[in-house]
C-alpha cells in the first residue's frame, strides 16, 4: 500500500479560497479520518485527492509520484460515497465486478476477486440478490466490495454511514475497522461525527474553514488539544468552558466568584489579571476532586450505564456533569461538582491553548 502527501494544497472557486494551504502526510496502511463541521472543506479535500476536483495550488503525491494532473481513474484510488450508487438491475456480484469487467479482466478472475471480497464482507450468501432486496447496511457493504476488488493503493470514504440508522452505523463502524485490519490498507475517511473519528482512526485530522486545526491520534487530540475549537469538538459530551481570570496566582471562575482554585501546571504561568477560558470535561468531575462548584440541576439524562446532569449556578452557563451513574439525582437538586485542578485546560481569549 502507498502513503500519501499533501504539500500546501489549495482550492479556490474564483476569488473564494475554500482549502487554504493544507500540509499532511499519511503513512502506508494508516487509517486517517478528516473530521470537522459542515463547510470546513473535508469533503472537498477528499475529492481533490480522488481527482474529482482540480487542485488550484500545491502538490498531491501518492507514493513518490505527483498526481495533480493524473486522471482520477489512474491514481490507484477507490472511493466509497455517501450514496451507494448501485446499479438496480444488476446482482450484488455484477455490481461488485462491474469495474473489472469494464477494464477487460477475464470472467474467471472477476469471479475469484468478487468471491474474495464477498468473503471479507460476509456477502457470500447475497451475491445473487439485487440491491432492492438488501438492507441499507448490506448495500453499503456491496459499495465497499466494489472498491475492494480494484485493489487500490488508497481507499477513500466520504461519509459512508450517514444514511444508516444508529444501530447500523455502529455495526458498520465495526465492519470497516475489521476490514482495515484484514486488508492492511491505507484509508482516508470523511465524517462530521467525532465518535466515528475517535473509534476508527489511527490519526484524526480536525478541519475548520479550509485549514487543519490539529492532526494526531484520537487520544492526543482528546488529552492535549492545541486550541479551544479542537477541545470542544473532540469528546462527547463536549467540554465545558468557563470564563476565568488569574488573581493572586490562582484561577478565579467569573461565574463562580466564591471559588478560587490552584492553577494547573503550566510551563509559563499567565501574568496577574489575565482573562482566559477554563475547560473541564464532563467525565473529569469526580467525587474526590480538590475543587468544587455548587450547582443546581436542571435536567437529568439517564443513559443506563452513565448519568449526565445539566446544571448551573444562578444565570451561569449550563455545565454537563458525568455523575458516574448516580440514579438518585433529580432536577432541582443541589450538586457539588468536584474536579481536580490538574484536569483543567486553559485557553487564551483567542482560543489558543496555554501550556
Amino acid at each position: 500500500m502507498s502513503g500519501l502527501k499533501l504539500e500546501n494544497v489549495r482550492k479556490s472557486y474564483g476569488a473564494v479560497e475554500v482549502i487554504r494551504g493544507v500540509d499532511l502526510e499519511i503513512a502506508p496502511k494508516e487509517f486517517v479520518v478528516f473530521v470537522g463541521p459542515s463547510g470546513c472543506g473535508k469533503s472537498t479535500l477528499l475529492r481533490m485527492i480522488a481527482g474529482l476536483e482540480e487542485i488550484s495550488a500545491g502538490d498531491l503525491l501518492i507514493g513518490e509520484k505527483r498526481m495533480n494532473d493524473v486522471d482520477a481513474s489512474k491514481r490507484g484510488i477507490a472511493m466509497v460515497f455517501q450514496t451507494y450508487a448501485l446499479y438496480p438491475h444488476m446482482t450484488v456480484a455484477q455490481n461488485m465486478g462491474f469495474a473489472l469487467k469494464y477494464a477487460g479482466v477475464k470472467k474467471k478472475e472477476i469471479e475469484r476477486q468478487v468471491n474474495e471480497a464477498a468473503r471479507i464482507l460476509e456477502l457470500d450468501q447475497l451475491l445473487h440478490r439485487r440491491p432492492k432486496d438488501l438492507s441499507g447496511g448490506q448495500r453499503q457493504r456491496v459499495a465497499i466490495g466494489r472498491a475492494i476488488v480494484r485493489h487500490p493503493d488508497v481507499f477513500l470514504f466520504d461519509e459512508p454511514l450517514s444514511n444508516l440508522d444508529a444501530e447500523l452505523r455502529v455495526q458498520m463502524r465495526i465492519e470497516i475497522a475489521r476490514l482495515h485490519r484484514e486488508l492492511q490498507s491505507t484509508i482516508i475517511y470523511v465524517t462530521h461525527d467525532q465518535v466515528e473519528a475517535m473509534t476508527l482512526a489511527d490519526k484524526i485530522v480536525v478541519m475548520r474553514n479550509g485549514i487543519i486545526e490539529q492532526a494526531g491520534t484520537p487520544l492526543t487530540l482528546y488529552d492535549d488539544p492545541d486550541n479551544i475549537f479542537v477541545a470542544g469538538f473532540i469528546g462527547s459530551p463536549k467540554m465545558n468552558f468557563l470564563p476565568a481570570e488569574i488573581r493572586g496566582g490562582r484561577l478565579v471562575l467569573h461565574e463562580h466568584e466564591d471559588r478560587q482554585i490552584p492553577l494547573p501546571k503550566l510551563h509559563t504561568p499567565p501574568p496577574e489579571g489575565t482573562r482566559l477560558m477554563a475547560g473541564v470535561r464532563p467525565e473529569h468531575f469526580t467525587a474526590d476532586g480538590a475543587a468544587a462548584l455548587d450547582l443546581k440541576i436542571e435536567i437529568i439524562e439517564n443513559l443506563g450505564g452513565e448519568t449526565y446532569a445539566y446544571a448551573r449556578q444562578g444565570k451561569s452557563d449550563v455545565l454537563t456533569i458525568a455523575t458516574g451513574g448516580a440514579r438518585h439525582l433529580r432536577p432541582g437538586d443541589r450538586l457539588e461538582a468536584r474536579f481536580s485542578p490538574d484536569s483543567v485546560l486553559l485557553f487564551d481569549l483567542e482560543g489558543a491553548r496555554l501550556r
